[in-house]
This record gives structure tokens, C-alpha cells and sequence, in this order.
């Protein structure tokens, strides 16, 4: 991907959103379950409250560093 090329977001029937129409995420707090995303592939839970991820867990804070 090119630097100056762009992400796409888009509103995901399951999940929150969609980015690049591949990755779908989910927002949440530290009990967010996979629940309603584990049957989609490239599906990732964004999580506020923890300190480190694990698997498809990313914590919220780390997409601070993308500004």
C-alpha cells in the first residue's frame, strides 16, 4: 500500500465498521466477547480498559501512534 493512499471506513452489518472492505471491527470494553463477530474472517475487537492485546484483541490506545 502506498503511503499516500488512503484507508477506506465503511458501517459493517456485523461489527461497528469495515476497513479496506476486509477487516471488520468491533469496539468494546475489556469484556467485549468475539460473540458477534466469530464467524467473520479478519475479524478484529478494538478494546478499551486493557494494557496489552492477545489474538484478535488490540487495545484501543495503541491507535493513538497512527496520528
Amino acid at each position: 500500500m502506498s503511503m499516500l493512499q488512503k484507508e477506506r471506513i465503511e458501517v459493517a452489518a456485523q461489527g461497528d465498521f469495515v476497513l479496506n472492505s476486509k477487516y471488520t471491527v468491533e469496539i468494546g470494553g475489556k469484556n467485549k466477547s468475539y460473540k458477534q463477530i466469530k464467524d467473520i474472517e479478519h475479524s478484529y475487537i478494538v478494546a478499551d480498559d486493557i494494557e496489552v492485546g492477545f489474538g484478535n484483541k488490540i487495545p484501543l490506545w495503541l491507535f493513538g501512534f497512527l496520528y
